[in-house]
Order: structure tokens, then C-alpha cells, then sequence
């Protein structure tokens, strides 16, 4: 870790985020323009939101599938609107063990054709339907302009894919996904975000609807953290995926599809993040605490066995600790440092003073009420105090982060207002619904629509660019994005 630390967040927080990924030992840029190599501690924080999405999805009825990453390309063109959306993205194998290929090979940008592929080879019947399926995989969409995290050439996620008898069915299992996507983001990230439909302008390439959770960052912008599709029969007439309703016709099947991707940690990053580094949710910290023994030679060694005592007592309570023993020739104070840079939600000094008094002295990373410094609890009776504090610390995170948002967001019903009100933050605001009108927007500002918010009251207007009737029976939020 530097001794520098990072740029301010109000300096340039783009540069502050890229600081801070490879400082805090997230990542590190892989071999080839626009890969990331992810290292443990960054992909710890991946494998604990990944396992509790995980369990939400196999206790919903789904299953876990692997499909290959090489798709033929002619699988992609049979969805027209599919392969427009995707061509500026994709990586093509052309030549392969030597030999130019009959058929060019897409590396996978998403998986929809070649699981729709399958969807029609395994149903037949009504009966094998609800077809509930999950995969965990890399993709690969080559980007023009990464960001670790939250633009790479290549990344990772879940991507959910479902067929379903007819359209009421399919757009349950879209929302249950959606509902799933904002409790993960909320309950684990501790990020308030908004749920709510795309425009039509915004929309997955082939998706008859899309659905989206977008969170505010820390300088305003937005990011996307989770969508869902209603695919409806585009993809099945494509992939021929029909099945014998009770009367033995044959019906198309309505298709969903839905996926989270580790763009969630750089969201993570920077909705909590401040100028010291990191703050992590304790949900998603890979250390929850972090004991610091205190002390030289002797005073040292008993500082730090006392310190693997308490870290085995902490451990027992099912939080996870680490105890810093192993790194003599750094001093205390430069561990403290790292550890806030890391952004581990609680850290406890312990040195021979402390023992001896029977007390251990206890930092969070950030107070979370006014003034809250370092304090001094009774030794015994760390590890039962603290889930209540990590509980305390990750709900703070959440209202701190909505607080934010809100202090950012503004109705606006004028064009002078709006413009000013994206450039820091969030507009709601009236909107035609043509795509030219969103373009113009995004010509303007550099802002997009990003939800229809599911929640947001009914109501209509002119809309704020063009002063057309709005389309949607509610106000849109627009905003600066990821």
C-alpha cells in the first residue's frame, strides 16, 4: 500500500477510483487492454454476494447450468435486434488450431442464444414448464473505454434465464428477479437503490421490457446494478422454443433473462467509498474486524497471543476476524492506516496497557453518530458486543447512502433547472418517451434516462426537453452514468 494515499474524491474522483481499486489490493489490470486480474480480497467480497444471491435463486426453484463460451455466430443472427445491439461489442474467433474456421465463433457476450438453443431441444410439453436456469460465468464485450469493475472487456456474473407457458408467468419471474436484485443490493451492499422499468430507448437488445436497479455514487452519477428482462416470444420464435399446451397445440414459450455482474463491488466502492479509501458494508467486508496487537519483543508476543485469543473467541460468534500478527516491521500506525484504506468496518488495538486493564480499544471506520471516536470496551466482552455494532454499522452505511441520494435528487420542470440539476446529481422530470428527444438529452447534458421508478406517485406533464405530453404517467429520473 502507498504511504500517499489517493486523490480527493472532490479533486477527480475518477482518479480517486482507480487509485483506490489497486491500493486497496481489489485488482490489478490484466495482460490485455481492458481485463482485470481480481485479487483474493477483492474476490472474496465477489464469492459473499455471489453466495447469498446464489441461495435466493436456488430457493426460488432455480437450477445452476454451465453453457459453453464459444457461440457459433449464426446463433446470433437469427435475433436480429439481438446481434445489432451487440456487434460493436463483440470479440470474434476466426482462426483456431491453425486453420481458419468454417464459422466464425463469438466469445460470449451473454448467453441468451445459445441457451435458447437448448430451451427448444429439452421442452416439449406444458409440463416442462416453468424452465428455471442460472449460470455463473465470465463474458466478454469488448469495451471501447474500461473501468475496472465497472466497464472490462471481461467480467463476471450470474445470468438467469427462464421459459415460461405465457406472459403473466414470465413477467412474475422478471419482477422476482428484479425484487431479488434491490434486496441483495440493499441487504448486503447497503445500497438504496431504485427499482423500476427502462425506457424504450434504454432496453436490453431483443427484450420486449426492461427492468433495472440503479444506485447513486458518491459524485452524483449513476450506475446500473441489476437488470431483468421480458424477453417475451422474440427469442422463442427465433430459437423455435415451443412446447403442447393441454389442448396439444403447439404455443411459443415467453422467455426471461436477468443478470448481476461484479460491476456490484465497484458500486460498493463508490457509493461507500471516502478520501481515506474503502468503507465496506460488514455483510460484504472480507474482514469484518481486524485485531492490531501492540508492542515490541516480549510485550509484542503477548500482546499478540492475546490478540488470537480474542480473534478465536470473534471467530466463534461467526464473524470474520483477522488478526494482524505476522508483520513485525511495520509499525501499528501503518497497519491502521491499511486497514482503513481496506476498509474493514471495525479494527481493535490491543497492547499490554489494554490487557492489563482488561479492556480493548475499538475504531470503526467511520462514526456513526457525531463525534464517535476510538472507545475502550471491557476485554470479555468484545465478541458479544460485536454483532450489534457491525449490525449498527452496515444500517448506518444504508442511511447514510439514501440520505445522500435524496440531498441529490431534485423534481425539476424546467429545462434550465434540469440541466443544472444533472450535472451533480439526479432530475425527476417529465418525459416524452421518443427516443430522438433522449438523444437530444444525451447531446446536451451527457444524461440518460435511468428508471421509470416502480414506486414514484402518478402524474403527468410536458416533457422537460421538448414539452411534448409525458408518456409514462409519471416522472423518469435522469441523470449522469456508469
Amino acid at each position: 500500500m502507498s504511504r500517499e494515499g489517493v486523490t480527493p474524491q472532490s479533486e477527480d474522483f475518477s482518479a480517486w477510483y482507480n487509485e483506490l481499486v489497486v491500493q486497496a489490493q481489489l485488482v490489478d489490470r490484466g495482460p490485455v487492454r481492458g481485463t482485470m486480474v481480481i485479487r483474493p480480497y477483492g474476490y472474496r467480497i465477489w464469492e459473499l454476494l455471489q453466495a447469498d444471491l446464489d441461495r435466493r435463486i436456488k430457493d426460488a426453484g432455480h437450477e445452476n447450468a454451465a453453457f459453453p463460451m464459444f457461440i457459433p455466430e449464426s446463433y446470433l443472427k437469427r435475433e436480429a435486434e439481438h446481434v445489432e445491439g451487440f456487434s460493436p461489442e463483440l470479440a470474434v474467433v476466426t482462426v483456431a488450431g491453425g486453420k481458419e474456421l468454417e464459422e466464425p465463433l463469438v466469445v460470449r457476450p451473454t448467453s441468451e442464444t445459445v441457451i435458447g438453443e437448448y430451451m427448444a431441444k429439452w421442452i416439449d410439453s406444458h409440463r416442462d414448464l416453468p424452465l428455471l436456469l442460472n449460470q455463473w460465468a465470465n463474458v466478454v464485450r469488448w469495451e471501447m473505454r474500461p473501468r475496472m469493475f465497472l466497464r472490462t472487456t471481461e467480467f463476471y456474473w450470474q445470468e438467469g434465464h427462464t421459459a415460461h407457458s405465457d406472459e403473466d408467468d414470465a413477467m412474475r419471474e422478471t419482477m422476482w428477479a428484479l425484487d431479488a436484485y434491490a434486496a441483495v443490493a440493499r441487504d448486503l451492499a447497503a445500497i438504496p437503490v431504485v427499482p423500476g422499468e427502462k425506457t424504450p430507448g434504454e432496453r436490453f437488445a431483443g427484450a420486449v421490457r426492461t427492468y433495472t436497479i440503479e444506485g447513486m455514487m458518491r459524485d452524483g452519477r449513476a450506475l446500473q446494478a441489476g437488470t431483468s428482462h421480458y424477453l417475451g416470444t422474440n427469442f422463442a420464435k427465433a430459437f423455435e422454443i415451443q412446447y403442447q399446451d393441454e389442448a396439444g397445440k403447439l404455443q411459443l414459450a415467453h422467455t426471461t433473462s436477468w443478470g448481476m455482474s461484479t460491476r456490484m463491488i465497484g458500486g460498493v466502492i463508490m457509493t461507500h467509498g471516502d478520501d481515506k479509501g474503502l468503507v465496506l458494508p460488514p455483510r460484504l467486508a472480507p474482514y469484518q474486524v481486524v485485531i492490531v496487537p501492540i508492542g515490541r519483543k516480549e510485550q509484542g508476543e503477548q500482546a499478540a497471543a492475546e490478540a488470537r485469543r480474542l480473534g478465536a473467541a470473534i471467530k466463534a460468534m461467526g464473524i470474520r476476524v483477522h488478526v494482524d500478527d505476522k508483520r513485525g516491521n511495520l509499525s501499528p500506525g501503518y497497519k491502521f492506516n491499511e486497514w482503513e484504506m481496506r476498509g474493514v468496518p471495525v479494527r481493535i488495538e490491543l497492547g499490554m496497557r489494554d490487557i492489563e486493564n482488561g479492556v480493548a480499544t475499538l475504531a470503526r471506520r467511520l462514526p456513526v453518530v457525531e463525534g464517535q471516536g476510538k472507545e475502550q470496551i471491557p476485554l470479555e466482552k468484545v465478541p458479544e458486543l460485536l454483532p450489534g455494532i457491525l449490525a449498527e454499522f452496515q444500517s448506518f452505511l444504508l442511511a447514510r447512502a439514501e440520505a445522500f441520494r435524496e440531498e441529490r435528487t431534485a423534481t425539476v420542470d424546467s429545462w434550465d433547472a434540469f440541466a443544472e440539476q444533472v450535472q451533480t446529481g439526479w432530475a425527476r422530470a417529465f418525459h416524452c418517451g421518443r427516443a430522438e428527444c433522449e438523444d437530444e438529452i444525451k447531446a446536451d447534458t451527457a444524461a440518460t434516462p435511468r428508471v421509470i421508478p416502480a414506486e414514484a406517485p402518478e402524474e403527468t406533464g410536458a416533457c422537460v426537453k421538448c414539452g411534448q405530453p409525458s408518456a409514462y404517467g409519471k416522472r423518469v429520473i435522469f441523470g449522469k452514468a456508469y
